[in-house]
């Protein structure tokens, strides 16, 4: 799950200053009291409320992926997903699944289509 925005936290923060109680900050917000507790603990001890960064090491085919398949997609777009992957394991030794893969080319931008073409 990912972290709530820090624009979020600090609307709540705001109207938790503003004398509003938490019970109702937490049901008008849709976030738990708990939640609440961290981001006032949080300002108070570092002053800011951002989020923390997502532990573990970053994501290493990601990276790769948006290097490598621009290029892969511009000289050769017709190849099925399995078949780029099979492309991507070649040439960088890093194996990927075709979900991975799918993700990747829908984020790159440039609306490269998924399916192969009628020739």
């Amino acid at each position: 799950m990912k972290a709530y925005s820090k624009d979020l936290r600090l609307k709540v923060l705001d109207a938790v200053d503003h004398g509003m109680p938490r019970k109702e900050v937490a049901r008008v917000f849709g976030i738990s009291l708990p939640s609440i507790k961290r981001w006032l603990k949080r300002r108070r001890e570092t002053g800011d409320v951002e989020p923390s960064p997502i532990p573990g090491p970053p994501a290493r085919k990601g990276a790769l992926l948006e290097r490598w398949l621009p290029t892969r997609l511009e000289n050769d777009p017709d190849p099925t997903l399995e078949e780029h992957c099979e492309a991507f394991e070649e040439a960088l030794g890093v194996k990927v699944s075709t979900a991975t893969m799918s993700r990747s080319i829908a984020r790159l931008p440039g609306g490269w289509p998924l399916k192969k073409s009628p020739n």
